[in-house]
């Protein structure tokens, strides 16, 4: 029998879970070969400021055991260049536009998303308080709950669209942080961004990228993401959209099972471009095997119950 992969993310209706993941797949129009923007569940582009912004310079990417760091400083095209050559495009092909908003102040990530909302055609806001790669706005606001609470009012207060917050895991507790945003008037959450950390290359004694510090991503940091995705579905009501090193169906099924509505796939956007009808077919095949009819039945249904132990 046909399985229903969709859920519900506050006001949105989405076809199913997976959601490309902001700095992973560019404006979504670069995918458009290899992916049906159209069956993703949502497309949440690179990061927009008011101008256009260069980001650090290469290099800025390196790989490390399971995982990678980067360092882009979120180049982008700015959002007026956005709303006019991109999101046009992004309506044609029928993609659920979610665009990750970013500010040096609270004005500026106000006045991106009143720019976004007068655009129309964007489905929701996604906040990025987390960018561990600037030194300027994002996490500064992203590591106060004074500060995580203020943007997400002063966002509540100038758009009708759904407020997400991307949350950053260079926290003590993050549950606290979700529960900021849910009393701001965040209509969900995201999380996790990257993790602060740096690569030596040993034969020079130097940074291996520019920025020398960045931010760590992939199958390394899923563990934790999932642990911090379960703290916060205990701590909060409104929905969250999990991330950090998914790779295949099971791993989204473990995200969603801790707590998460949605998820967001990233690094694995770059190993295999064709991860997306993988991840698919792979949540239908699990739904099979396990015999439920509805992805949704899978939020939050783990069983904290220890295993049996296991004597030698």
């Amino acid at each position: 029998m046909p399985r229903d992969l969709s859920v519900r993310l506050g006001s949105l209706h989405l076809p199913n879970p997976l959601i490309a993941a902001s700095g992973c797949f560019g404006y979504g129009l670069e995918y458009e070969e290899v992916a049906d923007l159209a069956s993703l569940g949502g497309v949440c582009v690179k990061g927009l400021f008011m101008t256009e912004r260069e980001g650090h310079s290469p290099p800025r990417i390196v790989e490390t055991p399971a995982g990678m760091i980067n360092a882009i400083g979120l180049q982008g095209i700015g959002v007026h260049r956005f709303v006019q050559e991109k999101l046009p495009l992004l309506r044609e092909r029928g993609a659920r536009v979610f665009v990750n908003v970013c500010g040096t102040t609270i004005d500026e990530y106000v006045e991106v998303t009143k720019v976004l909302t007068d655009a129309g055609g964007v489905a929701a806001i996604e906040l990025n308080i987390s960018c561990p790669n600037i030194k300027e706005g994002g996490i500064q606001f992203g590591c106060s709950l004074v500060g995580t609470s203020a943007v997400v009012a002063a966002v509540r207060k100038a758009t009708h669209l759904p407020v997400i917050p991307k949350l950053t895991p260079n926290v003590t507790d993050v549950a606290s942080f979700a529960r900021a945003a849910e009393d701001a008037g965040a209509d969900a959450v995201s999380l996790v961004n990257t993790f602060l950390a740096m690569a030596i290359d040993v034969e020079t004694r130097r940074p291996t990228i520019t920025n020398v510090l960045g931010g760590l991503s992939g199958p390394a940091i899923r563990p934790i993401a999932v642990r911090m995705v379960w703290e916060c579905a205990r701590e909060v009501k409104i929905p969250i959209i999990g991330m950090g090193g998914i790779t295949d169906a099971r791993d989204a099924v473990e995200f969603i099972l801790a707590g998460a509505t949605a998820v967001q796939i990233g690094t694995a956007n770059f190993v295999d471009p064709f991860v997306w009808t993988k991840v698919l077919a792979g949540l239908e095949d699990y739904l099979d095997r396990h015999n439920v009819e509805r992805l949704a039945e899978l939020i939050g249904a783990f069983d904290p119950t220890p295993p049996k132990a296991v004597h030698a």
